[in-house]
């Protein structure tokens, strides 16, 4: 009996449900126990007070002997983990979702750091405006922690205010955040939800203004009274290791982008080992499933079908677990070595383009092809067997012998290293049509093909993919984070940019009567200009210097992910580097120039 899922009470988004037993039904016929080597996921619920790890030992040695694999392995996983948690190496967990959100949490603490840096040279920059204020307020008797109290409050008032502020821009972005993750997240101001906000504004408006708050609450007043401000070194010092770490993190974030799109451009550019474009594949339903060699050969006769052929289910990250149930003459019994296995139609190699190093690729021409299977070039490697063509193995308990050695090619993605692979001859369980399809001529082709499949068999759909979309798919993740990463990018570099645009003009109206009197003995605008540029190019010189070993190696463990991966090489760092430095003298030149410009007299006509 099928039955329809109620969405709106599972969290898990199918279709319809069936029995177990149905599996062997569903599948074409086959001698291996379909039932065992599904991609299945088993559900338990434990009864109070179960200690999951002692089950968890117990499922581990049930394994071992229910399969007859000293290999086998079973481990469980709490419900709610599984979408953030769902990478395992060996049964054990070691990643998944939760590193994106890891990764964006911490960028989003920089992003917020900072902002929070702005504030506080912004702040102490501008100190000069307040300090009669606080002269005042300390002659009255004002004590240091009053005064360390208000400009905190002020601080938090400020933090609450850019709230309010951002609320409204998340709710305006936010239907665009959704398009870009293909997510459905609202806005929802649960108790929970309303807590964390305050604390992110309490803790954002007492870091952004601790360092404000004791530096203008330890002023004499005698000498502020007097309009005197003594600017210490420790207080410079601090300002300018603000402004490296701002860019220092901008840098990094230039650096990443840039690698992270490498990376990307690199995965899709490298040759998988198959010919991933202009083919189709669909399922092969009613009579296109019974007569399979039938169909296939009048689908090849249609115009702009180049060859055509059938796979049990994608070539791309097959769902099937792979197996150790293979022997050969010579294998240690430790070994532990996993295959994945495919039954396959004739064809199915020449269709998907994939090379065979050694031997051939399977023929009608040899009856004896029906117990012959091909393995890739790392099968072959790890199995240590020399000559390989025409030697016999045992898979599952059937033997077997070698026709082919295929070229490696990557079947799961280029995070992983490539697996043994067996291509095993056995047109009766192939499920999909694998279609090679004449390139510039893939819409009118499929139109044919859809015809043909209706007329061929009646009351079923014609429901195809492009395989290089199967492809694609699997670095969904990878293009999401370039994408939200470049955003992020660019928000700290501008969020910088603003910091420095701001000391910039409290540096040029500090030294506005030193400017004045350099033009009056006779310094060009280019002088002055170069004068007030170069502290800043400075600090953003030492930003570059911090901040392109830590992008290197950040990007370095990023890549580690990938056992394919691209090159690091020298030019990323020095385009950054002058990037960097463009963005900075872009953002300064408005100021330097405007104080440049300025006539002399109106500089020194209060002396």
């Amino acid at each position: 009996m099928f039955l329809k899922i109620n969405r709106t009470i599972s969290s898990e988004q199918s279709e319809l449900l069936i029995p177990l037993s149905a599996w062997d039904d569903i599948l074409p016929q086959s001698s291996m126990p379909n039932t065992a080597t599904g991609p299945f996921r088993n559900y338990l619920v434990l009864r109070p007070g179960t200690d999951a790890q002692l089950l968890e030992a117990k499922l581990a040695d049930y394994a071992k002997k229910r399969f007859n694999d000293p290999n086998a392995t079973l481990f469980i996983q709490k419900y709610a983990d599984s979408y953030l948690y769902g990478q395992y190496e060996n049964g054990s967990q070691s990643g998944g979702r939760i590193e994106y959100v890891r990764l964006f949490i911490a960028i989003a603490v920089f992003i917020l750091l900072i902002a929070c840096i702005n504030f506080m040279n912004l702040s102490t920059a501008k100190a000069s405006v307040r300090v009669k204020e606080v002269g005042v307020k300390k002659a009255l008797g004002a004590g240091r922690a009053t005064l360390v109290f208000q400009f905190l409050g002020e601080s938090i008032l400020m933090s609450f205010t850019t709230l309010l502020m951002a609320l409204g821009v998340v709710w305006l972005a936010l239907p665009y955040f959704n398009t870009i993750t293909n997510k459905q997240l609202t806005l929802h101001f649960s108790g929970q939800f309303i807590a964390a906000l305050t604390a992110i504004m309490l803790l954002t408006g007492l870091l952004a203004g601790s360092y404000p708050a004791l530096y203008l609450s330890r002023f004499n007043p005698a000498l502020t009274l007097k309009g005197k401000l003594l600017h210490g070194m420790s207080e410079l010092w601090v300002r300018k290791g603000l402004v490296v770490f701002q860019f220092a993190v901008s840098v990094i974030f230039i650096i990443s982008v840039v690698v992270v799109y490498k990376q990307i451009d690199y995965v899709q550019s490298k040759n998988p080992g198959y010919e991933k474009e202009n083919i189709v594949y669909f399922e092969m339903e009613g009579r296109a499933a019974t007569q399979t060699e039938t169909f296939l050969a009048r689908l090849k006769t249609l115009p702009g079908v180049v060859n055509a052929s059938s796979i049990q289910q994608k070539i791309v990250l097959p769902a099937f677990l792979p197996s150790a149930g293979v022997r050969w003459d010579g294998k240690n019994g430790k070994d532990e070595i996993r295959f994945y296995k495919m039954p396959v139609n004739y064809g199915l190699t020449e269709t998907l383009g994939i090379r065979m190093v050694a031997g051939r690729s399977f023929s009608k021409d040899f009856g004896s092809d029906t117990t012959a299977v091909i393995l890739n070039e790392t099968a072959i490697r790890q199995m240590g067997i020399t000559d390989p063509i025409g030697k016999q193995i045992m898979i599952d308990g059937r033997k077997t012998h070698i026709v082919g050695m295929a070229q490696d090619f990557h079947f799961n993605s280029l995070h992983e290293t490539i697996k043994p692979f067996i291509f095993r001859l056995s047109p009766k369980e192939t499920m999909l049509a694998t279609v090679k399809i004449q390139a510039g001529h893939v819409p009118a082709t499929l139109a044919q093909i859809q015809d043909f499949y209706a007329s061929f068999n009646p009351g079923y759909a014609f429901d195809y993919d492009f395989l290089d979309r199967d492809y694609q798919i699997q670095y969904a993740s990878e293009r999401l984070v370039a994408q939200l990463a470049r955003y992020f990018a660019a928000l700290a570099i501008w969020i910088s940019c603003l910091g420095l645009f701001g000391l910039a003009a409290f540096t040029a109206e500090r030294r506005r009567k030193e400017i004045g009197v350099r033009k009056v003995l006779g310094a060009t605008t280019g002088s002055v200009v170069t004068m007030l540029s170069r502290e800043f190019l400075v600090l953003v010189t030492i930003a570059i210097a911090v901040g392109c070993p830590l992008a290197w190696w950040l990007t370095q463990r990023w890549l580690d992910h990938f056992a394919y991966r691209t090159t690091i090489g020298a030019g990323i760092f020095v385009g950054a580097g002058l990037a960097t430095i463009i963005i900075t003298l872009a953002t300064i030149s408005f100021q330097s120039v405007r104080a440049a410009l300025t006539n002399p007299t109106q500089s020194l006509k209060s002396e």
